[in-house]
């Protein structure tokens, strides 16, 4: 069976996929007024994102990845507190990001290279 190439996966880095959850979700939330919809586009994202990472790195390098998503978002509440929303919010933003590019160059899977 041919595999169809998803084009969205092949060119834009799990790390961008990931950021544009935890700024989109937060920033939706926030300038709609409503969390149910900012939830939506973060949980949207943090699939793409985790299909990225199991694509390119394996299962393992995407629940570390996924698990890291969710507690970064979780995280973010308690440290708004401490140093405001949007900071925090691209706090936690950097460190995801940061850890899915570094996991994205050291694990990469033999048939990632393959499309």
């Amino acid at each position: 069976m041919a595999r169809i190439p998803n084009a969205l996966t092949a060119t834009v880095p799990a790390a961008l996929t990931a950021a544009s959850g935890l700024v989109g979700g937060y920033g939706v939330a926030r300038w709609t007024g409503n969390r149910q919809l900012g939830g939506a586009v973060l949980a949207v994202a943090g699939a793409g994102a985790a299909a990225q990472w199991h694509r390119r790195s394996g299962a393992a390098t995407a629940a570390a990845l996924t698990g890291l998503y969710v507690v970064a978002f979780g995280g973010s509440h308690p440290l708004a507190k401490r140093i405001g929303a949007w900071p925090s919010v691209l706090a936690v933003t950097g460190v995801v990001a940061a850890a899915s590019a570094v996991a994205s160059a050291v694990v990469t899977r033999p048939s990632a290279s393959r499309g």
